[in-house]
């Protein structure tokens, strides 16, 4: 099916935080992150375990995103429940700790000249 959104509704999509996208997950707000063209037609378990496995793909610690062979045994139902539950705990102890004040909070972004695939490295 086409989807029939503009391009702007699109890119304002693609641009959410992950935190918001986490928390439309945990309020069952899929319709917000679905193209609104599939009018409700749906697999709502699907949808959320498509939106986890998404979220896995974009941590922000490359060492720590699903490999491409645990994202396809994940979306054929094994491992993601495990996962995910590893993803939550990490992502509390991630909070926890950007609240607290660093002393080296002056560091130079190592990163920022490299590429996507350079960031990804090997796997």
């Amino acid at each position: 099916m086409p989807c029939r959104h503009s391009d702007s509704n699109q890119d304002a999509l693609a641009l959410l935080p992950k935190s918001s996208v986490k928390g439309l997950l945990k309020d069952k707000k899929l319709e917000t992150l679905v193209d609104a063209d599939l009018q409700g037609d749906y697999i709502e378990v699907e949808v959320e375990e498509l939106i986890r496995v998404a979220l896995l793909c974009t941590d922000g610690a490359a060492a720590q995103r699903p490999k491409m062979s645990e994202v396809v045994r994940m979306l054929e139902g094994d491992g993601l429940a495990e996962r995910w539950e590893q993803w939550e705990k990490d992502d509390i102890i991630r909070q926890e700790y950007n609240h607290i004040p660093h002393p080296d909070s002056n560091w130079i972004d190592s990163t920022a000249g490299l590429r996507p695939d350079e960031l990804s490295g090997p796997r």
